[in-house]
């Protein structure tokens, strides 16, 4: 028995509140036609991940889907947007083929979909005995350092290319006509 009544439904509603930020997100970054609002939904997308991760109980990945992603990849790019031409150039694409690659992407999507429902519902998921880490600050500490050593210096460095990148854009300048 809960020692809350209602914690099964508020549990369900912030994780349905995840997905819909993560959708809501997804969705910003593909339609939007502005750059900048592009990498604000990533960033709103990011965040709704984060916390699918933590729903997921990998309170690690969600960390570091915060830090790396929302935290630098997506400030990064808006560096890089704010040092590149300050206008957009027109789009020379006809709508004809945008609306079918659009299409056929959509298509694509729709068919990994619904594999995946089939998969989730027919499949014999096994439940874990227990859990392997209680997700304290003490344990993803220790895991950074001994387990995920490796895995953390190569986000480093993905990092350090990323903003060497940024340097490198931001020396040449802007040019006017």
């Amino acid at each position: 028995m809960n020692a809350f009544p209602a914690a099964n439904l508020l549990t369900n509603a912030i994780f349905i509140m995840c997905l819909t930020t993560m959708t809501l997100g997804a969705g910003i970054a593909v339609f939007s036609s502005r750059l900048i609002r592009s990498v604000c939904g990533l960033a709103i997308a990011c965040i709704g991940l984060a916390g699918v991760y933590y729903f997921l109980n990998s309170p690690l990945l969600a960390l570091m889907e915060i830090l790396i992603y929302v935290g630098a990849v997506c400030v990064t790019i808006v560096f890089a947007i704010m040092l590149a031409e300050p206008d957009e150039p027109a789009r020379t694409e006809k709508s004809g083929s945008t609306l079918g690659w659009g299409g056929l992407a959509l298509a694509i999507a729709a068919a990994m979909f619904c594999g995946l429902v089939w998969l989730g519902l027919h499949f014999r998921w096994m439940s874990p005995n227990r859990l392997l880490t209680d997700g304290s600050i003490a344990s993803i500490g220790r895991a950074l350092l001994t387990t995920y050593s490796m895995a953390f210096e190569l986000i480093s460095v993905a990092l350090l290319v990323a903003i060497v990148g940024a340097l490198a854009i931001a020396r040449t300048g802007r040019t006017r006509p």
